[in-house]
């Protein structure tokens, strides 16, 4: 296992806590059946810092979308709270509230 797997399913449990379910989906395929409230995440970029001409460390970014019926989502605070994640936007489609957030991990 690499450590941008390790890193990224180190967030995936992180993230089944916070949401205190395993309906929690990396890059999930069209054909899947989720449940709501969800969490979805995607790797979007990869952060790098330079030191000495060189790649000194790596973060990558990854895009989280919650979904819940709820629009006063408790879950959005949660993930809001995090460290080195932000907001970007909200949207609802299909009765399903969407909270996008970007987090640097």
């Amino acid at each position: 296992m690499n450590k941008f797997e390790t890193k990224r399913l180190e967030l995936h449990e992180m993230l089944c806590g916070i949401l205190e379910s395993r309906n929690v989906y990396f890059q999930p395929p069209e054909s899947i059946k989720m449940k709501y409230p969800a969490i979805v995440y995607s790797r979007s970029d990869i952060r790098n810092t330079f030191a000495d001409d060189s790649v000194y460390k790596q973060s990558n970014v990854y895009q989280i979308t919650v979904i819940d019926k709820n629009p006063d989502s408790n879950i959005v605070e949660k993930i809001s709270s995090l460290p080195a994640c932000r907001y970007d936007r909200h949207f609802a489609t299909d009765h399903l509230n969407h909270d996008v957030f970007y987090i640097y991990y």
